[in-house]
Formats: C-alpha cells, structure tokens, sequence
C-alpha cells in the first residue's frame, strides 16, 4: 500500500502542478500581464510546486530529512540525470545569460545554503535571506531583459499557454491543480516514510533518490521529448533556475514557515553532491558553448554513482 500512495503521490503532483500553470498562466496574460513576469513568477512557481508541497508537508508532518533531502536530491537530479540524458539524446547549445548570470547564482545560493546549515538548522531569518536573494535576482533578470529589449526564455512557453477559453475554467484548473498538489503531497510523504520503514533506511535517503526522482519527472521527460525531436530551444538555463528556484524558494518559504533541523548527514554525504554537480557542470557550460554527449555521459555517471553511494552508505558498506 505504501508504494502504491508513493507512485499515485508523484502522479497527482505532477498532473497538479501542469493544470494550476496552466490555469494560472491563462487568467495572468487574460489580465495583460507581462509575459516576462508571467513567466518568472507562475511558471517558475508552478514547475517547482511539487517540491515546494512536498517539502512544506514533509516539515510540517516532523519529517524535515524529507524536506532537505528532496530539493538536494532534485538539484543533482536536475543536472545529472536530466541533463546528461538529454545531452547524450542530442547536444545541448548553451545560453551566453547561463554563463553570465544563471550559474553565478546557482553558487551564490548553494553556498549560502551551506553556510546557513552549518549551525545544524535552517532557521526563519535564514529562508527570509535565501527568499529575498531570489525576489532581488528576478528583479535583476527583469531589469536586464528590459533593458536590452530581449525576450525572456520562457515567453514562448508562456504564449502557447494562454488560451481563449473560460475565465471559469482556469478558475476550476486553479482548484483541481491545487487539490491535486495537497493530496500529492500528503501521499508522497505518507508513502516514502512508510517505505522509509518497511526497507529499514531513512527519510533522507528515500526523499534524495525516490521521491526527488519523482518530482523531477516533469523535467525529464520534456527535455528528452524535445531532444529526440531535435528542438533546438532546450535551455540548461531552466534547470539551473529550477534549481535555484529549488534552494531559495522552496526551502526559503519552508524556514520562514517553520525552521529546518538539518541531519548531520547532510553536511557531511548530501550536500557535497550538490557542490560538486554544481562546479562539475560550469567548465562543460564553457567548452564551445555546449553540453556534448560525452560530458552527458559523464553527468549520467555522476548520478548513478549518487544513487549507489548513498544506498551504501546507508547501508554502512564504506
């Protein structure tokens, strides 16, 4: 029963995530909203509001190892496994704004993060300093995009979004996407923490490999589509910002709303994954502008080693 509430968990977060942007995005432009705005708020938002759910659940129910270990998890997912599969589907051109201000700000956070966690705790103040970084950083790409009169990544997306349908029925895809995130998110924790004790291993790990694989679904299956297909408007600057979005927002908003205890293990196993997909990534940014397949090889190994190093450590094999 367990991993039937985890699997019909991820289910309902992501088809709940897809229909609240949807619905959100529509009633946005509906009211001449800007699409960059759009965009860099409800898009962002509603892409990540899975894990966003599942962490403020998580922390509220007492299971804060579920809630740091599925953003840390989603970010390494981010990277490694979605990108390199991508890579090794089809190269990946890199956006000259991904050198310049994206991945600056990926670091900028994560650094901040482990400087925050250091005292074994995220606390209220702490989210209010990561959440504000992110408002100040929108606020900038807004600003840039502006200034030198260019087209956010997302506009594209945004426009095929909007629809000419009834204000009502975004109004009921609002509500069947927010009903959907909240039951998702109340099985998913449900799920992974009796899976957690069924297969004797922890919150943490469940969360940073199961239920992170999960959440990260979405990502994974529309850049690999679009590779396939052999778009060329597949951008590593929107799983940066997801991960960016991943630290600032989501666990920024669950420390103001209640502070994080942080497991030791964190520290000391997970969050070094993190660093180190977060600084391998940055000189194949740079190699020709583009992510080749051999380096999404390479990003691909580094997930699965990932995955097994932390099923050994758990299992206290090293």
């Amino acid at each position: 029963m367990a991993y039937l509430f985890l699997i019909l968990g991820i289910a309902l977060l992501i088809a709940g995530g897809e229909v609240l942007v949807k619905g959100a995005v529509n009633i946005a432009v509906r009211a001449r909203i800007s699409t960059l705005v759009v965009g860099m708020t409800i898009v962002s938002f509603g892409t990540s509001a899975p894990e966003l759910v599942v962490s403020l659940k998580a922390a509220l129910q007492g299971h804060p190892d579920i809630s740091i270990g599925n953003v840390l998890g989603s970010n390494v997912a981010n990277l490694a496994l979605v990108l390199g599969l991508t890579a090794l589907t089809s190269p990946i051109r890199v956006d000259r704004n991904s050198i310049r201000f994206d991945w600056p700000m990926m670091l900028l956070v994560t650094t901040l993060l482990y400087l925050f966690m250091l005292d074994l705790e995220l606390e209220r103040w702490e989210g209010v300093v990561i959440f504000v970084v992110l408002i100040l950083f929108s606020l900038f790409l807004i600003f840039e995009s502006r200034r030198y009169n260019k087209r956010s990544r997302v506009e594209d997306e945004v426009d095929e979004t909007a629809t000419k349908g009834s204000v009502w029925r975004d109004v009921l895809y609002i509500a069947l996407g927010s009903i959907g995130l909240a039951l998702g998110s109340e099985w998913l924790v449900d799920g992974a923490t009796e899976v957690a004790r069924n297969l004797g291993v922890s919150d943490l790990l469940i969360s940073s490999t199961i239920v992170a694989f999960g959440t990260s679904t979405p990502e994974l299956i529309t850049s690999i589509t679009a590779a396939v297909r052999k778009e060329t408007n597949i951008s590593i600057g929107n799983l940066i910002g997801s991960n960016i979005f991943n630290i600032a927002a989501i666990l920024g908003i669950t420390a103001i709303t209640i502070p994080i205890p942080i497991n030791e293990a964190v520290l000391r196993v997970d969050f070094w994954w993190v660093a180190g997909i977060t600084l391998l990534v940055f000189p194949f940014m740079l190699n020709n502008r583009k992510i080749s397949r051999v380096e999404g090889g390479i990003l691909f190994i580094f997930y699965l080693a990932f995955i097994i190093s932390g099923v050994l450590l758990e299992k206290d094999v090293f």
